[in-house]
């Protein structure tokens, strides 16, 4: 049987409920003020961005509309999940849109690259470490705020303090990775060229 699946398997389900779940994220978050709820929600969901890709190689169900559906609900949950939390107040909008242009650069320069024929480039260790950093304080922001600027409690307080420590240094790292990355996406294009090979 070939590894080459279709629309119907268990890592294209996977992403479609988390797709489905975006406009859920922002009905509790501003048509039910859940605050909390919709935090738990959206953590959850930046927590298993890696269960899809894993259920397409154990179940050797890899397909080629999965290989394009992951990648667009990932950056549609972080776009979501950014610019929610700074609509209801929970983290800065120049912070938000720090990542968020971050974010951007990075998918563009992967369509760039895979439009000229580049080479696959190996994810560094450290953007993982700034991506994770990122989307577990999103959420986290959104819990320890409150609506309408109301007083936070003593564990909202601290739980903030941490928050701005882990996501300030999540979003410098991202930036300098995004740096780190020109050298490699110049050597993945000069091998994808030389040996036809396709991002």
């Amino acid at each position: 049987m070939s590894a080459e699946r279709g629309l119907l398997t268990w890592a294209n389900l996977v992403t479609v409920v988390r797709l489905g779940m975006i406009p859920v994220f922002l009905w509790l978050l501003f048509g039910t003020g859940h605050r909390a709820v919709a935090a738990w929600l959206l953590g959850a969901l930046g927590a298993t961005d890696w269960v899809d890709g894993f259920l397409a190689r154990r179940l050797n169900q890899v397909s080629a509309i999965g290989k394009v559906l992951d990648p667009v609900a990932d950056r549609l949950l972080v776009m979501s999940g950014l610019l929610g939390v700074a609509a209801a107040g929970g983290v800065p909008w120049w912070f938000a849109l720090l990542t968020l242009v971050r974010e951007l650069i990075v998918s563009l320069m992967t369509l760039v690259l895979a439009a000229l024929g580049a080479a696959r480039i190996d994810v560094l260790w450290w953007g993982k470490v700034s991506t994770f950093a990122l989307m577990t304080t999103f959420p986290l922001f959104l819990l320890t705020s409150n609506a309408h600027h109301a007083a936070l409690a003593t564990w909202q307080v601290v739980g903030r303090g941490i928050c701005w420590s882990v996501g300030s240094a999540g979003l410098i790292l991202a930036w300098v990775v995004l740096v780190a990355y020109l050298g490699p996406a110049r050597e993945a294009l000069r091998r994808g060229r030389s040996t036809g090979q396709i991002l």
